[in-house]
Order: C-alpha cells, then sequence, then structure tokens
C-alpha cells in the first residue's frame, strides 16, 4: 500500500484517508506480525469490513459507516 500525497501545503484534500489510515494503522496494522503478503491482505479486507460495518463513530451518532449510509437512504 502507499499513502497518497499531495501537493505541498494542501493538506485537507486528502484528511479523510489520513484518518482511515491512522485508525487501521493503530487498530489493526501494528497490533499484529504478519509473514506473508496474503496475511496483509486478508487483514486489509478485514479491517475494512469491520470500520463499515461494525466500528461506531461518534460524528455518525454512534452508528457505523454503512448504518448512517442505510439510514440516510
Amino acid at each position: 500500500m502507499k499513502v497518497s500525497m499531495s501537493r505541498k501545503g494542501n493538506c485537507l484534500d486528502n484528511a479523510c484517508m489520513e484518518n482511515f489510515f491512522s485508525h487501521f494503522k493503530s487498530e489493526c496494522f501494528n497490533l499484529y506480525s504478519f509473514r506473508t503478503a496474503e496475511e496483509v491482505k486478508d487483514a486489509v479486507h478485514k479491517y475494512i469490513r469491520f470500520y463499515n460495518h461494525q466500528r461506531f463513530q461518534k460524528k455518525l451518532n454512534n452508528l457505523s459507516t454503512y448504518e448512517y449510509r442505510t439510514q440516510a437512504a
């Protein structure tokens, strides 16, 4: 994976992804030691599913991203 980099002085256009990567590293990647690339891929897929379907967020009224989007639709 590569973290995206914006032009110098434009930090806000990457804020969403930088926030996600920060959570991903602290809640998943730094907690485990991986032996193969397949283990990393599996962990990424599991974390993205967790992040979207189970992890609640205060800014979304303590709903997961999926629940918030479903409620809005």
